[in-house]
Formats: structure tokens, sequence, C-alpha cells
């Protein structure tokens, strides 16, 4: 027997199922079959003869999955909001994240074997497999950012699991504590500027990410009575695990593989903190009269519907849900129409910010657009802001012209 819920928009059973459908329920588990690309890789170098197939890590992120992207297009669908508690104790969900750990693993212990068999192999193809487990080390930061906002200490700890290959375990801290209260204003590192390069964003927000992890681990342990070096503080554990990680990769297969180990973590945390950089790009909260900052809105992150790097990436670009409701499951996160949009994927942006002229002539025009053409509303780079107001034709009142708007 079926009862229809109030909205019309899904059936409701009398034994509490929605009578709804996720027609991408299996297609999520293609999130947990990136670590594959490194058997891939193999099996096409040895079908073919061709060695460039060991650098098929950074071709799937930044040639493939654009091309996807573009063939497949949108999805702005929603669950309906009726639906949506029963949908987030759905366990399934959280089981296809839990599978990207083993295959995490296998994958590094592999690609480490392959570069030391037989003698080893020649520098560059150990670079390309080194930059593969870079690439499949970055997703699973956003692996291990889906678990650790959770409340569960299985996925929480699980979450520090999937950092520790690319050894950037005090993201689980300064994300989630630091990160998602200065969101989109000037004080965050991961907040990234108008007229901010990539290539200035990346020292700035690596170093930020690292202070402030400290910061606020020293100030929740003194609250506790605790000292600062302990293996309680989460940043220093974290750490440990990376360095037992490392060890036991280093005892496994030589000292020789630890400029490989270091390659693929920063590459790992690089594309981290090039998604970082895309997310809020010149977005700014306003400041209210008490000094603080207005409530996190969806107006305040840049979203894509792209749907295939949706599916690898759980959703990370229905951005604006996850900053109002952090612990909702990325199976349930929303598109709201008011977000500014991106107008490329996660994957294809990426590219673009690699090219600062190229990224500021596709975005900067679409921030000065989200704010009806007042720039003195966007947050910019300090060493760029008096070059763009005089651009953008902002009057000594602060407000901007109307031609340039």
């Amino acid at each position: 027997m079926r009862e229809e819920s109030l909205s019309g928009r899904a059936m409701v059973t009398t034994a509490g199922r929605p009578d709804w459908r996720d027609g991408k329920r299996y297609l999520w588990l293609l999130g947990a079959v990136v670590p594959l690309l490194l058997f891939a890789g193999w099996g096409l170098v040895n079908l073919t003869g061709l060695q460039l197939f060991w650098w098929l890590g950074p071709v799937f992120v930044y040639v493939v999955i654009p091309i996807l992207d573009l063939f497949f297009g949108d999805d702005r669908s929603n669950p309906p909001e009726e639906i949506v508690a029963w949908l987030e104790r759905d366990r399934y969900y959280r089981f296809v994240t839990y599978a990207f750990l083993p295959m995490q693993y296998i994958a590094l212990v592999a690609g480490f074997w392959l570069m030391t068999r037989h003698g080893g192999l020649p520098v560059i193809d150990r670079l390309g497999i080194a930059v593969t487990l870079g690439s499949l080390n970055g997703i699973a930061i956003n692996t291990a950012h889906e678990m650790g906002h959770k409340k569960e200490h299985l996925e929480r700890w699980l979450a520090r699991i999937a950092l520790a290959p690319s050894g950037y375990g005090h993201f689980f801290i300064e994300h989630n504590r630091g990160h998602h209260v200065r969101v989109a204003t000037p004080d965050d590192p991961a907040s990234s500027r108008m007229g901010e390069s990539f290539w200035a964003f990346w020292p700035r927000t690596v170093a930020g990410s690292l202070r402030n992890s400290w910061s606020l681990e020293r100030r929740r342990l003194r609250r506790m009575g605790r000292r600062t070096f302990t293996l309680r503080n989460d940043v220093l554990n974290a750490w440990a695990m990376t360095v037992v990680l490392w060890a036991v990769l280093i005892t496994l297969f030589g000292v020789g593989i630890l400029p490989y180990l270091v390659i693929q973590a920063v590459f790992a945390f690089s594309l981290l903190e090039a998604v970082n950089y895309l997310e809020h790009y010149g977005l700014l909260r306003d400041e209210l009269p008490n000094g603080r900052y207005e409530r996190v809105s969806p107006r305040h992150s840049w979203n894509n519907n792209h749907i295939v790097t949706n599916l690898f990436l759980y959703q990370l670009q229905r951005h604006s849900d996850h900053h109002a409701n952090p612990t909702r499951r990325y199976q349930a996160l929303r598109h709201f129409e008011e977000s500014p949009q991106l107008p490329s994927g996660y994957a294809s942006m990426i590219v673009l910010a690699y090219f600062p002229p190229v990224w500021r002539r596709v975005m900067d025009k679409r921030v000065l657009a989200h704010y009806g053409g007042d720039i003195t509303r966007a947050n910019i780079h300090p060493r760029q802001r008096a070059k763009m107001l005089a651009r953008y034709g902002a009057e000594p009142g602060g407000q901007a012209s109307s031609s340039a708007a």
C-alpha cells in the first residue's frame, strides 16, 4: 500500500520506504574505482608497449573527465525533500566511500612495487607512476572530506587513513574547524581572491592550512588542560600515520622511493588546493555592524552540475549545500538556482586555473556579474585592489559606476 507525499513528488509506502529511486545509485561506485587507474595504465603499457600510459592518472583527470563532462552535460535534479532523511540513512552510500580505501592502499603498494621490480623502471616511468598515484590520492582527499564531516567516529578515522598517503592529515582539522567558519572572507587561506593567481594562492593556502590547523588544535588542547605535544593532538597523530605508512613502504621497497613518495604527495594536495582555489574565487560574505560576517549562503560558493565530475567527486560541486549543511551526505546534496555557476566542471576549471590570464578572462567577469557590477563587494586580492577598482570603474563612494555594471 502506498501513500502520496504532500508535495506530490514522491510516494511513500506504508513500510516507510519511499517509492523513489536514485537513478545514479550504482553510478556512485565510479568514485571508488578511481584507484584502478594505476592498473589500467599498467595493462595498457603491457598491451601497447607505450610507456606514456604510466601517466594515465593526470590524463584521466585533465583530459578524459572534461571530455565526458562535455558529452554527458548537467544534471540539476534534486532528491525530493521529504525523502532526504531516509536517503541519508541508507548505508549503501557510505559503503561506497568506504570501498575507496582498500583500493587506494592496494594501488599505492602496487605502484611502488612496479617502480622497483626487476631492478626498477626508468626515471620517467617512475615519475609517471608517482603522478598517477598523486592523482588518485588527490581524489582520496575528497573521499576523506566526505567522511571527515560525519559524526560517526569510524568515518572520521577512515578520513585520516585516506589522508595518510598525501601527508595532508592536518586538512581534517583546518577544513572542518577553520575553513567552514571563515569561508568567503579575507581571513580564510582556502578562499581565493579575485585577481589572485593559482600560483600565488598555492603557497598562501598550503602555509595557512598548516598554520591554522596547528593553532586550532593547540587551543583545543589548552582548553582541555593538555600539552600541545601529545598524540592526542590530532595534527600530530595524523602526521604520525603518514610517517608510519611511508616507513613501511620504504622498508618494503627501499629508500630510493622517497623522492617519489614526496612527488605523489605534493601532486595530491596540490590537486586539492586547485579545487579550493576555484570553489570560492572572489566571493565575499558581507561584514555585519557587529564585526562578524553574515551567515554562509548558497551565494558564497561556485557550483556546477556536470554529472561526470559529480559522480567521481561525490557531488563536491554542489558546494553551496555542503557549506550550508556540512554533515549532509553527498547523495542528498541539492542544487540551488541562486548559487553562482562555473561554466564547466571542476576538472576543466582546474586546467584553466593553471593559466592565470585565461582563468581571469573567464572568471573575473562572472564575479563582477554575480555582484551586479559592484566590484567593491568582491573578495579582491590586496595587491590588485587599486588596479581592479580603477579598471571596473568603482567610484569614490565605493560603488561601481553604471558603465562598469
